[in-house]
């Protein structure tokens, strides 16, 4: 899930990011606030929460590109028998806890790296170069706080 989140941040984040902030820039959230619309429900909410339920997703599909590509290298280029492979992947993997850990993991980073995009969107500079600013400081914030909740998470799921 790390590397999906990573991947994540720096394209769908960046998105959100420059979305939000072009916006504000055109004072577009301003002109919701006169028509009596909260520009937080409409633009931001939906928003995070595409975020948040698409990064399961995407990470699930990760993992199933990793199990083939762990097949492929095994089965064509190392010769290693199919049913081999699949036996001791079933053998080795606890559907449960494993994919179970992957998918709140995926859950948490999808979370906190839409919170920091929307952030960073809805409190730029309204002017192109803090829009560039926000999206940049998007992607690396979100990355460190991916690393960072990576270390925290595994302490506590694997101990």
């Amino acid at each position: 899930p790390v590397l999906a989140a990573i991947l994540f941040a720096s394209s769908a984040g960046g998105a959100m990011t420059s979305e939000i902030g072009l916006m504000k820039t055109t004072e577009q959230l301003e002109a919701m606030n006169v028509m009596a619309v909260n520009p937080v429900a409409r633009v931001v909410a939906p928003r995070f929460w595409a975020g948040v339920l698409s990064m399961p997703l995407l990470a699930c599909i990760f993992n199933v590109a990793g199990i083939y590509g762990g097949y492929l290298v095994g089965v064509q280029w190392l010769g290693l028998d199919s049913g081999v492979f699949w036996s001791n992947m079933q053998n080795n993997i606890d559907v449960v806890y494993d994919v179970g850990n992957g998918l709140l993991k995926s859950l948490i980073f999808g979370t906190a790296v839409s919170l920091i995009a929307v952030y960073q969107g809805f409190h730029c500079t309204p002017t192109a170069e803090g829009i560039l600013r926000a999206s940049t400081r998007t992607v690396v914030s979100s990355a460190l706080t991916v690393l960072a909740l990576d270390f925290i998470l595994t302490a506590f799921m694997f101990t």
